[in-house]
C-alpha cells in the first residue's frame, strides 16, 4: 500500500470517528406542539461513556412572529411554571441568572424592552488573609437587539446608568481594597488598548444597546471555538470547572439562530450532567458562534408550551428562581 493511500484511509477513519463522537439529536416538535420558527431536539446518547440526557431549542431570530423577552420577580422567586402562567403561557420559558438564596435577588443583568431590571454584581469579597481585599470581575450576558441580532459580551451595569456598557472580549478582573468598583477609573484604563487580534482600540467599553438580555457565565464559546472565561469572571473555584452538573446554556449561530440547551444531571443511571468543557463542545457541534453558561444545578429547567423537558434535579421539582428568558409567539 502506498503512503498516499494509507494517509487517505487514516483521514477517512478519523472523520468517521469524529462524526460518531457527536451526539445524535432527534426532532421532537410534535411532542411539544411547536410549529414554525422554533424547533425542539432531544438526545439520550451516552456522552464519553456516561449516561446523558438533554434538549435544545433552535429559534429563528429573524422570525418577526417570535418575541424574545424576559421577566423577573421582585424580592421573591417563582417557579418556571409560575412564570409561564404569569406571562400568559409563552412558547418557551427557561431559567437564566444566578441569584442569592438569602435575598432572592438576581446576581446578573436582566433587560426587558430596552430597560435594565437587574444588575451585575461586580464585587467578590476576599477570604482568609484577603478579607480586606475585593475582586471586581465583569460578568457575561447574552443580548438581542432591536434588529434581532444576538451578542454575547462582558457587561458593566450600575443603577445610575440607563444602559449597560460592554466589552467584546474578556478582561482580567481588578483587585483592590474598595467594596465598590470605580467605573470612571475602569474607563480610563480601557482607553487605547490592544485587542486580542493585535489591533488597537480607542475605547474598550461601548454602550450595549440591547432590547432583551440575561446574564450568567462563564462564556463558553467565542468565534466558534471553546474559550471558557471562568478565571476572568470568577464563576467557579478550583476544579469545579470539571464537575458534572445539570446545565443551562444559550448561544447563537452565524445564521441568526438562537440555541437554548438544557442538560439533565444528578439523575443516577439516566443523566450524569456535563462539565463546562463538554457543554461548550456540544454548543459548537450545534453550530454556535458564541455561547455562555447560565445558572445550572437545581435551577436548570426548560418549559416548551408549559411542558417540562429535562427532569429538574431538586427533589421538590422546579426550583423557584427570580428571572427567566422567554420566547412568545405574537
Amino acid at each position: 500500500m502506498s503512503v498516499h493511500k494509507f494517509v487517505l484511509i487514516i483521514t477517512a477513519l478519523c472523520l468517521i470517528t469524529s462524526a460518531d463522537a457527536q451526539l445524535k439529536w432527534k426532532n421532537v416538535d410534535k411532542d411539544f406542539n411547536v410549529v414554525n420558527g422554533i424547533h425542539v431536539y432531544y438526545c439520550n446518547d451516552s456522552l464519553d461513556g456516561k449516561p446523558f440526557r438533554a434538549f435544545y431549542i433552535k429559534a429563528d431570530l429573524k422570525d418577526k412572529q417570535l418575541q424574545f423577552t424576559s421577566d423577573t420577580s421582585y424580592k421573591r422567586r417563582l417557579t418556571p411554571r409560575e412564570f409561564y402562567e404569569k406571562n400568559k403561557r409563552p412558547v418557551v420559558v427557561v431559567n437564566c441568572t444566578f441569584f442569592s438564596f438569602e435575598t432572592n435577588q438576581n446576581l446578573n443583568v436582566v433587560m426587558k424592552d430596552g430597560k435594565l431590571l437587574s444588575y451585575n454584581v461586580h464585587t467578590v469579597a476576599g477570604r482568609g488573609k484577603d478579607t480586606l481585599t475585593y475582586r471586581h470581575p465583569l460578568a457575561s450576558a447574552i443580548g438581542i437587539s432591536g434588529k434581532r441580532k444576538a451578542d454575547i459580551a462582558w457587561v458593566f451595569t450600575d443603577s445610575t446608568m440607563k444602559k449597560p456598557y460592554a466589552v467584546q472580549w474578556p478582561i482580567d478582573y481588578s483587585k483592590d481594597s474598595s467594596p465598590a468598583i470605580n467605573f470612571n477609573e475602569l474607563l480610563s484604563k480601557s482607553k487605547d488598548v490592544t485587542r486580542p487580534d493585535g489591533s488597537r482600540a480607542q475605547n474598550l467599553f461601548q454602550k450595549w444597546k440591547m432590547q432583551t438580555a440575561v446574564g450568567g457565565g462563564p462564556v463558553l464559546v467565542q468565534n466558534g471555538e471553546i474559550k471558557i472565561t471562568n478565571n476572568e469572571e470568577l464563576k467557579f473555584a478550583g476544579k469545579a470547572i470539571e464537575d458534572k452538573h445539570p446545565r443551562t446554556a444559550m448561544g447563537y449561530t452565524k445564521n441568526d439562530e438562537l440555541i437554548i440547551l438544557v442538560a439533565e444531571g444528578r439523575n443516577a443511571g439516566v443523566a450524569d450532567g456535563v462539565t463546562l468543557k463538554q457543554e461548550a463542545q456540544i454548543l459548537i457541534d450545534l453550530g454556535c458562534y458564541e455561547a455562555l453558561n447560565l445558572d445550572g444545578g437545581g435551577s436548570s429547567c426548560l418549559l416548551v408550551n408549559g411542558k417540562e423537558t429535562i427532569k429538574p434535579s431538586d427533589k421538590t421539582g422546579q426550583r423557584p428562581i427570580p428571572a427567566v428568558f422567554i420566547i412568545k409567539r405574537k
